[in-house]
């Protein structure tokens, strides 16, 4: 059970100059695409800040689902459509390189030589 003075640490306060509604955007298919529109304490729109467009899509691995995602650099939800499969193959590479070395840490914490790792990246 948790310490109730450790909960009274936590700061649960809502920075109100940091609201985001989130809208999703799916083809069904592989893309997911999330556009966080800021909003006033009202609720009502607020267009002093900008949009921001998150993509996501999960790959079919031996182990199951490998979730990826990325922020998209993006205004409008053409762009992030148009920056998507750019941004998805580099967040790929990025989690493979991360497996690579998690699989090599692996590999030397138990002295096994190369290629006997129980961690698969998705092109093996």
């Amino acid at each position: 059970m948790s310490d109730p003075a450790e909960s009274q640490q936590i700061d649960f306060t809502i920075d109100k100059q940091n609201l985001y509604r989130e809208e999703s955007i799916t083809d069904l298919k592989v893309a997911s695409i999330r556009c966080m529109i800021p909003v006033k304490t009202d609720g009502s729109d607020d267009p002093s800040r900008s949009r921001i467009f998150f993509g996501s899509t999960q790959l079919m691995t031996p182990e199951g689902p490998l979730p990826i995602q990325s922020q998209l650099s993006a205004s409008s939800l053409e762009q992030a459509m148009d920056e998507f499969p750019g941004a998805m193959k580099k967040a790929l590479d990025q989690t493979i390189e991360r497996l690579k070395q998690m699989q090599q840490q692996q590999q030397q914490q138990q002295g096994k030589p190369q290629g006997e790792s129980r961690i698969y990246t998705p092109y093996e």
